[in-house]
């Protein structure tokens, strides 16, 4: 990524804004600047006297270029006043000194332009080279050194860092950049004011991040990292264009979008190529031993040993990536309240600082009085549908029977695609509810209300998904109806979620596309078309809300392939052929469909190996109670069948329970 002047093609400014002077030019005079990094050490030395050198740097930076490359868009409310804009602009390009965060800012629009065009309350932000590289190290930033050891960047010794250079502008990657604005955006933060100026209800206290008040009071709409049109084309060449099989850039997606949608397409590819052995057994299985369903103790056995093996050679892939990246060791930035935490003002007894305080016993009543009985509501309706579904299906055995044509034949699968269906349907309608459960608990901090979300989301979609089939293959005993099962609703909710995540979202993007290109080309006024289109047409793009849905997507699937199919062998080769499209439809997800998520770094797939992990216990103990119930086990213990099945689980249990919970940290505190 470039981070001096827009490239002409991408950001052509308009013939009446004046270039301003080179850098060196304006800066304080007695001060030799490099062209590229601003004053030079012995300068800084001699000037600095006890001031680090990062504070004479910063001081030195002008906040009032006219010209620069936009990375961060920020939308404001139409209406809101002009005081409020003028003190927001302060507060961004004021010194850090003086409490602002010292970066670039200026309307996308000029006052004249404004005349000609309808009003958009649209502001563009960047930042100098040198503030970004100061800003790198404000956040702890983490590059190879030349030594090749992995280290926190520092301004001051900078040049001992592999790949730096005065005349390099690809340092840091766009995805650092950006990841930096944000995070002095997000560090702006009230001084001696009590309000927003303009809006007396918006109130603030010593501390209180000015962004997060603006954007809980519907001031700021929203705030959205830019895409670069050239360094995203070259992206999407090398990942998704030419549908060939090859390994994810993980690196480009990387520097593109940062660690955690890395980590996330890094996941992807990982367990799709794991799911290969699975399906080259599989499919001579499925071939040769079509008919004969209780033929699946060998199969079964290889996924005891499968579904454990991948996820800890995941576990050194993933340490290695993220090494490489430097957010292994990356120092972990202190969590500050989430935007939607209220309470009473009071002063924090761990931090100290003055913000909403809120009882954790009131957290408590209203996780078990309220949510635990919600879940357990919810939980119960699944499995009075789940009835509902056996009923469907004896009706439609009964008719087949009793005509025995074709037409019968077919319709026994429609009671599995309805499920399925109902199935999705419900999954996503209990999303909403969990959302809004979690947020009403009133949850500190981020990372608290993530796991408590996805804890709720999680327990209410494996019984959801899964129930029938444990009611089938441990109730029932029909192996040919399991098999039925789980191939309808693996392969339904592969389908319905290609088109509910990609297709449609796609579809619709398109169309918008195509309406913004018509009003932007209808335009006679001398602005910059191409930003002006940019800026417009990604701020309407649907906002992504992180790798959740991505996860839970592949949870389930691990799911229905680890836990029953050795009944149906196919369902890894199924799986295969889903994720290498869905490779393909995630990429244009994130490339066309959804504005660019600012970037996480991200040391692992976090809460969701632990996901995974208990899902493989799972799975573990359900391959041991098949192997345990079948016909050639049968054989061999004939009198002992059931002692030998709960001895077998109690062993597994035991044993990979001992294994997931080693080494995992607690929780971290909510108060």
């Amino acid at each position: 990524m470039r981070l001096g002047p827009a490239t002409p093609s991408a950001r052509r400014l308009p013939p009446h804004r004046p270039r301003p002077a080179p850098y060196s030019e304006r800066c304080s005079p007695g001060l030799r600047v490099s062209p590229a990094l601003g004053p030079a050490p012995e300068d800084v030395e001699r000037r600095g006297g006890r001031l680090s050198k990062m504070k004479v740097t910063l001081s030195a930076l002008d906040t009032h270029e006219s010209s620069f490359t936009p990375l961060v868009v920020i939308e404001l409310a139409q209406d809101v006043k002009e005081e409020t804009k003028e003190w927001l602009k302060n507060r961004i390009i004021s010194k850090k000194k003086d409490g602002g965060a010292q970066l670039l800012f200026r309307p996308l629009l000029n006052k004249y332009e404004k005349e000609t065009l309808e009003n958009q309350n649209l502001y563009l932000v960047g930042a100098s080279k040198i503030r970004l590289l100061l800003g790198a190290e404000a956040v702890g930033l983490v590059k190879e050194c030349n030594d090749n050891t992995m280290r926190a960047f520092t301004y001051g010794t900078r040049h001992t860092f592999k790949g730096f250079d005065d005349d390099n502008d690809d340092f840091l990657t766009m995805a650092e950049c950006q990841f930096i604005i944000k995070h002095e955006l997000e560090n702006l933060r009230a001084r001696d004011e009590k309000m927003i100026p303009g809006y007396p209800q918006a109130k603030l206290y010593p501390g209180k991040s000015l962004l997060r008040r603006l954007l809980t009071s519907g001031i700021v709409i929203q705030v959205f990292p830019l895409h670069d049109n050239e360094a995203l084309k070259k992206l999407e060449d090398s990942w998704y264009t030419r549908f060939t099989i090859k390994c994810q850039p993980t690196d480009s997606i990387r520097g593109y979008f940062g660690e955690t949608i890395a980590l996330y397409f890094g996941f992807l590819e990982y367990f799709t190529f794991a799911l290969i052995p699975m399906a080259v057994i599989g499919l001579p299985y499925y071939l040769f031993v079509w008919e004969d369903y209780d033929k699946y103790v060998i199969f079964a056995s290889f996924n005891l040993i499968w579904s454990t093996v991948i996820l800890e050679v995941w576990k050194r892939g993933c340490a290695s990536m993220t090494y490489r990246w430097g957010t292994l060791v990356m120092k972990r930035q202190f969590e500050e309240p989430r935007p939607g935490y209220h309470g009473v003002l009071g002063i924090n007894p761990v931090t100290g600082r003055e913000e909403p305080l809120y009882p954790s016993y009131k957290r408590q009543l209203r996780i078990y009085l309220v949510s635990l009985p919600f879940v357990c509501l919810c939980l119960y309706f699944s499995l009075f549908v789940m009835m509902i579904y056996f009923d469907m299906e004896a009706w439609a055995l009964g008719l087949h029977e009793s005509s025995g044509s074709e037409w019968t034949g077919i319709l026994l699968y429609v009671p599995s695609i309805i499920y399925a269906i109902v199935i999705e349907i419900m999954n996503r309608l209990y999303r909403y509810a969990a959302e809004f459960l979690t947020s009403w608990e009133n949850h500190r901090l981020e990372s608290a209300y993530q796991n408590h979300l996805i804890l709720k989301v999680l327990v209410f979609n494996f019984l959801n998904c899964f129930a029938s089939l444990f009611y089938i293959a441990f109730v029932l005993r029909d192996m040919k109806l399991l098999r039925q099962s789980l191939a309808t609703l693996l392969i339904t909710s592969q389908i319905l979620n290609q088109v509910v995540e990609s297709l449609l979202p796609y579809w619709l993007q398109r169309k918008h596309h195509m309406q913004v290109k018509r009003k932007v080309q209808a335009l006679k006024a001398d602005i910059d078309a191409t930003l002006y289109e940019q800026v417009v047409l990604e701020k309407e793009m649907g906002t992504y809300l992180g790798t959740f849905d991505d996860y839970l997507e592949l949870f389930l699937q691990f799911g229905y392939v680890s836990l029953f199919s050795c009944v149906y062998p196919l369902a890894a080769t199924f799986a295969v052929l889903n994720n290498l499209t869905e490779v393909n439809s995630d990429a244009l997800k994130m490339c066309r469909v959804f504005k660019r998520p600012f970037a996480e770094p991200s040391a692992s797939i976090g809460v969701w190996q632990l996901a995974f992990e208990t899902m493989s216990v799972i799975s573990v103990v359900t391959n041991c109670a098949l192997i345990g119930m079948s016909p050639q086990v049968n054989a061999l213990f004939p009198e002992s069948k059931a002692d030998l099945i709960l001895i077998v689980v109690a062993v597994e249990i035991h044993g990979r329970l001992k294994e997931t919970a080693l080494g995992r940290p607690s929780a971290e505190s909510d108060v």
